[in-house]
């Protein structure tokens, strides 16, 4: 209706404007007739011309109008026919499966180590990808009650994988160091986190968290710096709730 009413508004007031127009070139033309035959004869071949181009393209485009319409209804169908086609991905206690297994962001989520969740291994953090890892570790900091929770590792990181903020308000930086059980996290690893989370990152609470073991100089080390080291079996631990957070 107010489409309607618009298109009559706008020819009506074209009406009006050419009538005007019309009347005063008229009153123009009788005052001045010399002239008025000189722009007469340019003026009314390029009115003739722009009528038969109009003219002519009035089906060409009502054409495109129509093919416009028609490949919307295809785009729109064939999006609606891939979307009733593609199956749900099952799902596991890890979350959604792909045909290589598990999602490699699905980490432990609040109800690990409930009765109906089975628990969590060192053997599941290995499953994941270092992403994944990380991923996992920054679910377990939200669910802990955690804010802010940011997973930035990568290139350029300096040691900081999770960034958090306690309950408590307390900043938290955690090292995520994804090895194998004959792959211990060493004093080299600890001392680089060291270098960077107290005076680039301004940790409070500073952690490395590995599915491995510590050795004994990287142990001796974090302890005199402050850092807290977080082994499989803490981290297993913590994941099924019944070991404390690394902030704790």
């Amino acid at each position: 209706m107010r489409r309607t009413v618009f298109v009559l508004a706008v020819v009506g007031a074209l009406l009006c404007g050419g009538y005007l127009a019309v009347r005063e070139a008229v009153r123009w033309a009788v005052a001045h007739p010399g002239p008025a035959l000189g722009v007469g004869a340019v003026v009314l071949p390029l009115l003739v011309a722009v009528a038969v181009v109009a003219v002519r393209g009035m089906p060409r485009l009502r054409e495109l109008r129509r093919a416009a319409r028609e490949g919307k209804a295809e785009a729109e169908a064939e999006v609606a026919a891939m979307a009733a086609a593609a199956p749900a991905a099952p799902m596991t206690e890890a979350g959604p499966m792909t045909e290589a297994g598990p999602v490699a962001e699905t980490g432990p989520t609040a109800g690990a180590g409930t009765a109906d969740a089975a628990p969590w291994r060192v053997e599941d953090f290995l499953a994941l990808d270092a992403d994944g890892f990380e991923q996992a570790i920054a679910r377990l900091c939200e669910r802990d009650g955690c804010r802010d929770v940011q997973v930035v590792g990568g290139a350029g990181d300096l040691g900081a994988d999770v960034l958090a903020t306690a309950s408590d308000g307390r900043r938290i930086i955690i090292q995520c160091k994804r090895y194998g059980g004959t792959n211990k996290v060493g004093s080299q690893d600890v001392q680089r986190f060291g270098g960077t989370c107290f005076t680039v990152h301004e940790a409070e609470v500073a952690a490395v968290v590995t599915t491995s073991t510590f050795t004994e100089p990287a142990a001796d080390y974090a302890a005199t710096c402050g850092i807290r080291c977080f082994d499989g079996e803490r981290l297993v631990a913590w994941a099924n709730g019944g070991g404390a957070a690394p902030w704790a």
